[in-house]
């Protein structure tokens, strides 16, 4: 098991979820947590521990986002007038390393984000390797022509396991995908419940 892989485990079995829906979580097998003290019952947890837990997974889920980038991102949203909450679920899906992996293009988040470093990825015609990029509504994002044959690609596009959503219009023949409209929290298909509201009542209290 690679290191990436076992972090993202442990990550599952500390949030006691399966937020990326994986079919080999170790969640699917046992709820408790990591460690020797892992099935000691659990107390209440204080509303400082939900809305920490709700921040966590809801970062987490988008990679290997530092407190820092995902901190400026909340940070936009509280700007843009609309609900923040809302706000923020869009941006988030706005990057370009979530689209690619909304398209499926990649298997993973964790290698969205590596597709998109190494290059393989074009938006309206031109090449962009920052996962970070924000993608505009109406942008048509492509695979390169010399990485249409990756096994990731060809192995992410049988996935059984989750469908495209419709605010992507994606072409598997053609290895292209177009960013339709900017998602709310109820188009996007979370595996598990994201409560960017606790996110909200975190920032606002620290």
């Amino acid at each position: 098991m690679t290191k990436r892989t076992s972090a993202k485990y442990k990550i599952d079995r500390r949030m006691g979820e399966n937020i990326w829906g994986r079919p080999k979580s170790p969640v699917n097998r046992r709820e408790f947590g990591p460690g020797q003290h892992g099935q000691r019952r659990k107390g209440k947890m204080s509303d400082f521990g939900l809305q920490l837990r709700a921040k966590q997974k809801l970062k987490g889920y988008y990679g290997d986002l530092t407190e820092k980038q995902f901190r400026r991102i909340f940070a936009e949203a509280e700007r843009v007038r609309g609900d923040t909450g809302e706000n923020l679920i869009g941006l988030l899906e706005r990057r370009l390393d979530a689209v690619v992996y909304r398209a499926k293009f990649v298997p993973t988040m964790v290698a969205a984000r590596q597709f998109v470093n190494h290059g393989h990825v074009r938006v309206n015609g031109q090449k962009v390797n920052i996962p970070s990029y924000r993608v505009k509504e109406g942008d048509v994002i492509e695979v390169r022509n010399r990485s249409k044959q990756l096994a990731v690609l060809l192995e992410a596009v049988q996935l059984a396991e989750r469908d495209v959503p419709d605010y992507i219009d994606a072409d598997h023949t053609k290895m292209t995908a177009k960013f339709v409209r900017t998602p709310g929290l109820g188009d996007v298909p979370y595996p598990v419940m994201m409560e960017p509201n606790l996110v909200i009542e975190f920032y606002a209290q620290n």
